[in-house]
């Protein structure tokens, strides 16, 4: 029981308001007064003073002219205070005059909630008073100026992406190393299951549930695989249990630092080389950034590219030390199935700096480079001069075309 109240209190104190997306479209829509003796759904979609603005709230009225005749109320809120967990509840409501009031139990915790909300229409906004308890903890309720949405309006502004693209035209819109499967939330946790084992990389951030989640019944799980594995791949969990849908999604490339080469170079019979591509754009990186080639090697689980070069530092050149500076990149078909192009993504350099002299060592930390992460670091052309090595194009983003 302590545990559950302490759950609940903090519960409470992040709840019942809205979330800014919902607030946003819903301070750009103006509330329409219900035809008088017709009958209609109207929707709000923020309670002012819940949950210190955490929570995602629908409440849903049927009115019969300006009485309302029947209410749910639609509360999803984090689990806790800071954590990206959420539960949440569905409530119909009593309608006695302005009184709405309801019991439930939440879907995930099974917390018990009870819901008290007195309403009066002031103009064209609306208040509420009361109180809504979860797990024996009661909060305030006093939310002023509260607007309506009709179903329209509503609806509008309930579409969402998944971000899904399942038989994109080609890599410019989506990543080839980026694929995504929405999966039935009963069938989630198999499905993640399986994934233990697998040459894949499942993206944190993906695995936490979300409002829209908890309401449509599915989750959108975003992997990160070699991009000559991921069409299979994206052919087998179609198949799996619960899996609704699956596709490429928005991931590494970014189409300013990626450039389209002719196939045919690169070719060992029906396998490109990675390998000997690899150590060309190693040789055109070690001219633009004045550094040595150490090391590249592919990720057997992404495709990923990792070049590592050394140079001497020249911020103080008689204490010899040395910058290491990694470089990651891509190689991939142009687009899924069947063609004679190639491309090639370089990510920004990064480099580390360290004394790698004999004999006792000079600790240097690098505490600029940590404040300075929104700056991107000079990489002296590279990517021009890959494009011109390789013969190969660049992306106009004004036309969007390979120019």
């Amino acid at each position: 029981m302590r545990a559950l109240l302490i759950c609940s209190t903090a519960v409470l104190a992040i709840l019942l308001a809205v979330s800014p997306e919902r607030a946003s479209a819903q301070m750009k829509l103006s509330p329409k007064a219900a035809a008088p003796g017709g009958t209609e759904t109207r929707y709000f979609t923020s309670i002012d003073g819940l949950m210190d603005g955490n929570a995602d709230v629908i409440l849903k009225e049927t009115r019969s002219g300006k009485t309302v005749t029947a209410a749910v109320l639609d509360v999803c809120y984090p689990v806790a205070k800071n954590s990206d967990r959420k539960d949440r509840f569905v409530v119909n409501l009593q309608v006695a005059g302005q009184t709405l009031t309801g019991t439930t139990s939440s879907l995930g915790e099974k917390a018990p909630v009870t819901v008290k909300l007195m309403r009066r229409a002031t103009g064209d906004t609306f208040e509420f008073r009361g109180q809504i308890g979860i797990g024996g903890v009661v909060t305030e309720v006093a939310s002023p100026d509260n607007a309506d949405l009709s179903e329209k309006e509503f609806q509008d502004n309930q579409t969402t992406d998944d971000g899904i693209t399942p038989q994109p035209k080609d890599f410019t819109e989506v990543s080839p190393e980026a694929i995504a499967v929405k999966v039935k939330l009963d069938a989630a946790t198999d499905f993640l299951k399986s994934l233990r084992g697998q040459d894949v990389e499942v993206t944190l951030a993906s695995l936490s549930v979300g409002c829209d989640a908890l309401r449509a019944g599915e989750q959108t799980v975003n992997m990160s695989v070699d991009p000559e594995r991921a069409a299979a791949l994206l052919a087998k969990f179609k198949a799996m249990s619960g899996v609704t849908a699956v596709g490429w999604t928005a991931g590494l490339m970014e189409m300013d630092r990626t450039i389209r080469i002719a196939a045919a170079d690169w070719r060992d019979g029906d396998k490109v080389n990675r390998d000997k591509l690899a150590a060309a754009v190693a040789g055109v990186l070690s001219k633009t950034l004045a550094a040595k080639p150490v090391s590249q090697s592919f990720s057997p689980t992404t495709g990923k590219l990792k070049l590592v070069f050394k140079r001497p530092n020249q911020d103080f050149p008689a204490l010899e030390l040395t910058d290491t500076i990694e470089v990651s990149g891509l190689v991939s078909a142009d687009k899924p199935g069947t063609t004679d192009r190639l491309m090639v993504w370089i990510g920004n350099p990064s480099t580390t700096t360290a004394d790698e002299s004999t004999g006792a060592k000079l600790n240097v930390s690098d505490e600029a480079a940590a404040d300075d992460e929104g700056d991107q670091p000079d990489d002296n052309g590279s990517i021009e001069a890959l494009a011109k090595e390789l013969k190969g194009q660049r992306w106009d983003a004004d036309k969007s075309v390979w120019k």
